[in-house]
């Protein structure tokens, strides 16, 4: 997957067309008065939220775009034709900011959402609007009135309602390809995951979720070490994280060792992001030889700290009701449906401006 989650383009609206000078002229009509036609209005840069777009790979080879010029305006009171709207599809989730200031434009979180970010330029009025009763023929038309150009950056975060997070190899990209309908890319080696992934769940008729499994964290990511950091913006949005840890990866204090070195990551990265409600998945339980005791043992301190769990295997279906049950349950405390992406009146948003 060519994955892109962050670039800066330029976009131009279109400049309006001249109008026209122009008189009427027709046979036994000699000196007809003024009836140049106006110039036709810019074509305006329009942000669109797409729901089936989910990275901004589309904007990496090109970086500059600009909506269509109106036509000039022609005689007998002909208006020129307005300039083609410049559509710019991109995901939902993305953050719209000013390049140069930084300045916060616009956050697309809903399907079918259209923000218009740069109006065109007007269209110039023809001859025929200067016309006075001490100046018949006047020879004088508005030139259209030139496209905004601004230069943006576009940073994707993507939205889900649970984020999968922990070690490499810990099992996530398994987990998501078996509750879900996703494909990422498995293997039994660390950092298979490279880029985010996203899968939905359906729990019932009324009740689904959107699942996103960044690549896994390393002890030092949020000094820049690993790939894992540069993802954890994605899961941002989510209403609750799932913290897998490997089961059968040596002792009960090294498995507990993995869940403090990521929670200290969490912390580091974002205090909010660590305080967000969290479920442990001690995953691949089916490895174990002695009768889920060393899950036990680990359950028993996770739940002296508060934190609830599920013994669980990615690969063997092991656990995988009782998660999507305790979805479920926990679903007004989760909040979880406050974060389903609604649809929007596709009808444009205006930025707002001041006075």
């Amino acid at each position: 997957m060519d994955f892109l989650d962050e670039v800066v383009i330029t976009v131009r609206s279109g400049d309006g067309g001249g109008g026209c000078v122009s008189f009427r002229r027709e046979k036994y009509i000699p000196k007809g008065g003024p009836d140049g036609g106006d110039g036709g209005d810019g074509g305006d840069v329009i942000l669109s939220a797409d729901k089936t777009c989910h990275s901004l790979s589309a904007y990496r080879s090109r970086r500059s775009f600009k909506a269509g010029s109106g036509s000039p305006g022609g005689g007998n009171q002909c208006t020129g034709r307005n300039g083609e709207d410049l559509i710019l599809p991109v995901p939902l989730g993305t953050i719209v900011e000013n390049a140069l200031t930084g300045d916060f434009i616009v956050d697309l979180v809903r399907a079918g959402e259209r923000f218009l970010l740069l109006p065109g330029g007007q269209g110039g009025k023809g001859n025929r609007h200067f016309a006075t009763a001490t100046n018949r023929t006047p020879r004088m038309a508005q030139p259209g009135i030139p496209g905004v150009e601004l230069k943006i950056r576009l940073s994707l975060k993507l939205l889900a309602h649970i984020g999968l997070v922990g070690l490499p190899n810990a099992g996530k990209s398994t987990l998501l390809a078996a509750l879900t309908m996703a494909r990422p890319k498995i293997g039994d080696y660390p950092f298979t995951t490279l880029i985010p992934n996203l899968g939905v769940l359906d729990l019932d008729d009324d009740h689904s979720v959107i699942l996103a499994d960044v690549p896994g964290l390393i002890e030092g990511a949020s000094e820049g070490r690993g790939l894992g950091l540069r993802f954890l913006k994605h899961i941002e949005r989510t209403g609750v994280l799932f913290h897998l840890l490997d089961a059968a990866d040596g002792t009960v204090e090294d498995v507990l060792e993995d869940y403090r070195r990521i929670r200290n990551e969490l912390e580091a990265y974002s205090p909010v992001l660590a305080e967000k409600p969290q479920v442990v998945l001690m995953n691949k339980v089916d490895l174990l030889d002695d009768g889920n005791g060393k899950v036990a043992r680990i359950g028993r301190t996770l739940e002296e700290k508060g934190v609830p769990w599920i013994g669980l295997s990615a690969l063997k279906g092991q656990g995988v009701q009782d998660l999507k049950r305790l979805i479920l349950l926990n679903w007004d405390v989760w909040g979880l449906e406050c974060l389903d992406p609604r649809e929007a009146d596709p009808s444009c948003a205006k930025p707002e401006v001041d006075g």
